[in-house]
């Protein structure tokens, strides 16, 4: 078991490039390389970002005769699916992806009557080592490339798209990096993500950036650089614990940065976005979930531009962290309610499924 921080992922060889690694103008100098028009570069990406199209083969408006060298140059096969898993009549849905280099991850399909969301991965394993997290538990394999993280977004939004999900074709709303990894120990690779998932097509696919959200176990100076980006993108604190006497044990980088240091940076970047803060609270039974601990929550983020998402533990299989009793789950969302903090307690989405993220992989492993 990994006992320590990791913020520096193991070198290990690198993913193929990707159309989704390189900017628009880093893509026509590729083609242009190749011999071809550089407006090829812009066809791709339509294709690609727009189309929802990996296949040059499909690409008909391309010369039959530059498809396939197109093709191999900017959209190589970078993500396989091991398996599609399903609960929720369809309507959730875990695909277990593997790499070029048969590192494994996941993301998760999440179907509402009135959004789509998908929740990716941007690390293989994750770093950050909480006890109570399958991911944590295995440690970090490696970071993600961007365009193995664009393309989790892509072929989801493909699959939706072709009606290949319950529910009839349909588009996705709502991007959460809040699968393996801890998003922002990999920052440069998940900005780029984000610019390819919110930028125009054909530079990316157009989705709002209020519709996307990057969780953190409070990384400080990546939050920081991250307000200086000037995005909309929405930041959720996975904090876990209002103390830092427990949140040390929880959230080792507690560690490094305490809760003060973590929430000011958090209120920070509410003040320059005008966006809400997410706070995700996962209540693990006789842990964390005392109605003292509310109160003391509640303290801490009241007349703050906040929101809680308590989240009832997805055990890990032989774990002895479990899930709050109903009763304490309940007092725990009054406490918050009476200082005046706006609070919902998460959709437990795809139980059946080994739903907490790092689940399944750790099965297939």
């Amino acid at each position: 078991m990994p006992a320590e921080l990791t913020f520096v992922a193991p070198r290990r060889a690198k993913p193929p490039r990707h159309l989704a690694d390189l900017s628009p103008e880093e893509r026509a100098e590729v083609v242009s390389d190749l011999g071809e028009k550089p407006f090829r570069a812009k066809q791709l990406a339509k294709h690609y970002f727009g189309g929802l199209e990996s296949d040059t083969a499909a690409m008909t408006d391309l010369p039959a005769s530059s498809r396939e060298r197109l093709g191999e140059a900017l959209l190589p096969t970078l993500l396989t699916p091991v398996r599609h898993i399903t609960c929720d009549n369809g309507m959730t849905r875990k695909t277990l992806w593997k790499a070029f280099d048969g590192v494994m991850f996941e993301s998760v399909l999440m179907r509402y009557p009135d959004r789509v969301t998908l929740c990716i991965s941007s690390q293989a394993g994750c770093g950050m080592n909480c006890p109570f997290c399958a991911t944590g538990q295995a440690g970090l394999t490696r970071n993600l490339s961007t365009g193995e993280i664009v393309d989790q977004v892509v072929a989801s939004a493909r699959d939706l798209a072709r009606g290949e999900v319950a529910g009839g074709p349909g588009r996705i709303s709502n991007i959460v990096f809040m699968g393996m990894g801890e998003p922002m120990a990999n920052y440069k690779r998940v900005l780029q993500t984000v610019r390819r998932i919110t930028d125009p097509v054909p530079e990316g696919m157009g989705i709002s950036q209020r519709g996307v959200t990057v969780s953190t176990v409070g990384l400080v100076p990546a939050i920081n650089k991250l307000i200086d980006e000037k995005m909309q993108v929405r930041l959720a604190i996975s904090l876990h614990a209002p103390d830092d006497e427990l949140r040390d044990e929880l959230v080792p980088i507690n560690t490094r940065w305490k809760v003060d240091e973590v929430l000011d940076a958090a209120w920070r970047y509410a003040g320059t976005t005008g966006r809400r803060v997410s706070i995700e609270y996962a209540l693990i039974k006789d842990i964390n979930d005392q109605a003292w601990r509310a109160d003391m929550l509640g303290e801490l983020l009241k007349g703050h531009l906040v929101h809680v998402n308590l989240i009832p533990l997805n055990p890990t299989p032989g774990s002895k962290w479990t899930a709050s009793r109903p009763e304490d789950e309940r007092e725990f969302v009054r406490r918050l309610q009476s200082h005046g903090v706006s609070v919902t307690v998460r959709d437990t989405r795809g139980q059946e499924i080994d739903g907490a993220c790092g689940q399944l992989a750790a099965a297939e492993g």
